[in-house]
């Protein structure tokens, strides 16, 4: 995969980055970097902090190796940068203030981006916002496009078109935070119809973060507080407590699915909270393959490849399935376009146990990355008439007709 004049690919890695996620992201970040083959690919580390400033990284392994583990954010990096299209090739520059620090002065600026691997979980990185700038700045990148990302972010949109799309998802009510305060018995009165427990969320956003589980209506009030504390729209979701099964996909117009997981939660937790999966680290067990029968392992194989397709997804996505203890009933509860890559993550250890170990994982999605943007790059993005009285050019045939 090295560049055929014999230069290393120069993959710029994105971490960081404003949501809530942004520890989690530090860890991710870490692992994608530890497995990427140093013989063939130039590593561009780029930190973004909580304030949204851009910082290369130039120690980012020893830096995340330290941070990640505690969960600790980000801090100032080495050189402020920020990402512009120069000239027909993709650079790294100086922020404007960077020319008056010494590390901005001492520390050179790396050549054009061949592509970037955004390890961004959550608000302003896995929303389309990233991809929308890697798109204007001409970047190939890894995962899925800006329609692909923002619907996996928007749960209520998801579940929208994955039900006229055929695949099961929960009953749910969608309500923003002025619904709420001008209607404040609606909330009520969804929880009622779905009945209880019901599970509270923010509409847009990961790793479990603001979701509670409501088991009577005393508990309605905070719960929502919770969740528009992270987004203006929460959903109330009809519970389907039993099990909790996962799935990863990796493709782009012919995707395939891994082998079939299962979350056990563990010790006081009562569903796979932000706790449960980072904080208490026996809070939550993963077993993979997942004990189901063959027939239903199919199944779930076969429903994630077709979310993958539904939602317009490139390159990879997490699909996440809520079933019943008996598996009479099954749902897709979310699916993630940037999922986890940390020491304990669903995703890349599916494909471990499908047969694609890490660091080959890592070298398909980069292909897969640079195969989608030569396809959109070979597009028109402007009309240019015919002539008048031009014929239309002649369908060659081929030897096989």
């Amino acid at each position: 995969m090295s560049k055929s004049n014999g230069r290393k690919l120069r993959v710029g890695v994105l971490f960081g980055g404003r949501s809530g996620e942004h520890e989690i992201s530090l860890r991710s970040a870490l692992t994608v970097m530890s497995a990427m083959d140093s013989a063939r690919y130039e590593i561009v580390p780029i930190g973004i902090d909580r304030d949204g400033r851009w910082y290369l990284e130039r120690n980012a392994i020893e830096l995340l190796s330290e941070a990640a583990p505690k969960l600790r954010a980000l801090s100032r990096g080495d050189t402020p940068v920020t990402l512009l299209p120069h000239c027909d090739s993709r650079v790294l520059v100086p922020t404007a203030s960077a020319g008056k620090t010494r590390s901005a002065v001492s520390t050179p600026i790396p050549g054009p981006l061949d592509v970037v691997f955004p390890v961004l979980h959550g608000t302003f990185g896995e929303d389309g916002t990233i991809q929308g700038l890697l798109e204007l700045a001409g970047v190939p990148y890894v995962g899925a496009g800006v329609l692909g990302s923002a619907i996996g972010m928007d749960k209520d949109v998801q579940k929208r078109l994955l039900r006229d799309a055929g695949v099961p998802v929960v009953r749910y009510f969608a309500l923003t935070r002025r619904e709420y305060e001008e209607r404040p018995r609606l909330a009520r009165r969804y929880a009622r119809e779905l009945g209880y427990p019901v599970f509270v969320k923010p509409n847009a956003l990961g790793s479990s973060i603001g979701i509670s589980r409501v088991a009577r209506f005393g508990e309605l009030g905070p719960a929502l507080a919770d969740a528009f504390q992270y987004d203006r729209t929460a959903l109330l979701e009809a519970s389907c407590e039993g099990r909790e099964l996962e799935c990863a996909v990796l493709g782009n117009e012919r995707p395939e699915a891994s082998v079939v997981g299962e979350i056990l939660v563990k010790g006081r937790h009562r569903f796979y909270s932000y706790e449960s999966k980072y904080v208490d680290p026996d809070g939550a067990e993963v077993k993979i393959p997942a004990d189901l029968p063959r027939v239903v392992a199919e199944r779930i194989r076969k429903l994630a490849v077709k979310a993958f397709k539904a939602l317009s997804l490139r390159g990879m996505a997490r699909v996440d399935f809520l079933a019943r203890r008996d598996l009479g009933e099954l749902f897709v509860n979310e699916v993630n376009t940037i999922p986890g890559f940390t020491a304990i993550s669903m995703y890349p250890k599916l494909w471990e146990a499908s047969g694609l170990a890490l660091p080959k994982l890592v070298d398909r999605l980069i292909e897969l990355a640079l195969e989608e943007h030569r396809e959109r790059a070979a597009l028109k993005f402007t009309y240019q008439p015919k002539a008048e009285g031009a014929k239309p050019a002649r369908r060659r045939s081929t030897p096989q007709e």
